[in-house]
């Protein structure tokens, strides 16, 4: 288990918890009292990034904010865990049954787009409003090359391990403004070395682009489901920036979803909290407030 340290504490106040899974011990937030928010981070991020929504939604909201087992301050095994969407599937589900959460709302970004959305394919009844940011819950070839490259077979995995180029990158390349030094440190204080950057290799080895992807099944039993809930209320909130999930990304969704409220982030990026924090923040305690 990693420990927060004094110099991020004021960044990332919470109270840190722990459940044990296959795969070790996952952390997770949880912070607040009422209406339940479940939050849901990707790749290469953890809860960090939601710092500041769990700042102010948890005055009103309970707020469950996990970090994927390999992320964040979550074990990192290096043998007897797959790493795959199935698995980060099933430890949110077993986080939501060992807290007893019988209704939930979803905040997801990013990989949290295909997990939660998994999450919501087994508790349809449990699920109340949807945000989707950045992210997607369906099979797609649309893949840039930077992220391309790191799923190449030896290759990908010195990349992305042996210099964090999957990590570090992200804290300039998927920000449309210079993140200050200390979110920097933030972002990046789980992924210090080798083994400590597992997972982020591990969830671009997951992205599924064919049949004979061992996740593939997967995401098209999430994508089947999406069809169930097109009675939630669901806000499509956009970082229009994004080199990675792009606005055909977003095109889908509102293809999927024609009732959604949707709102495009001219100048923001993939890391959209991080860009416009003010009216990401309005945006979603509208929302969740109607």
């Amino acid at each position: 288990m990693e420990k927060l340290p004094d110099h991020l504490k004021k960044l990332y106040p919470f109270t840190s918890n722990w459940i044990d899974t296959p795969g070790g011990k996952q952390h997770y937030v949880d912070e607040g009292e009422g209406e339940v928010v479940v939050m849901l981070h990707g790749n290469p991020t953890w809860s960090f990034f939601y710092r500041n929504l769990i700042k102010e939604l948890s005055q009103n909201y309970r707020c469950i904010v996990p970090d994927h087992i390999g992320m964040g301050l979550s074990d990192k095994p290096q043998k007897g865990f797959n790493y795959q969407l199935s698995d980060h599937i099933e430890n949110v589900v077993r986080l939501l049954e060992h807290l007893k959460v019988e209704r939930f709302n979803l905040i997801v970004h990013d990989w949290g787009g295909a997990i939660g959305m998994g999450l919501a394919e087994r508790f349809p009844n449990r699920v109340g409003k949807i945000v989707v940011m950045n992210t997607a819950a369906f099979r797609s070839q649309n893949i840039p090359k930077r992220i391309a490259i790191c799923k190449l077979p030896i290759i990908g995995e010195f990349i992305v391990r042996g210099f964090n180029g999957f990590a570090w990158p992200a804290t300039w390349m998927a920000s449309r403004k210079k993140l200050s030094l200390q979110v920097k440190a933030g972002y990046l204080f789980p992924y210090h070395d080798w083994k400590s950057r597992i997972a982020t290799h591990r969830f671009v080895q997951d992205i599924p682009l064919s049949e004979k992807h061992p996740s593939y099944a997967t995401l098209l039993k999430v994508e089947q489901s999406l069809s169930k809930f097109q009675n939630n209320r669901m806000l499509l909130l956009w970082g229009i920036q994004d080199f990675c999930f792009d606005d055909t990304f977003l095109r889908e969704w509102q293809k999927r979803f024609p009732k959604a409220e949707t709102v495009e982030l001219s100048n923001a990026g993939h890391y959209l909290l991080e860009d416009a924090p003010d009216e990401t923040l309005e945006r979603i305690q509208a929302f969740l407030a109607q």
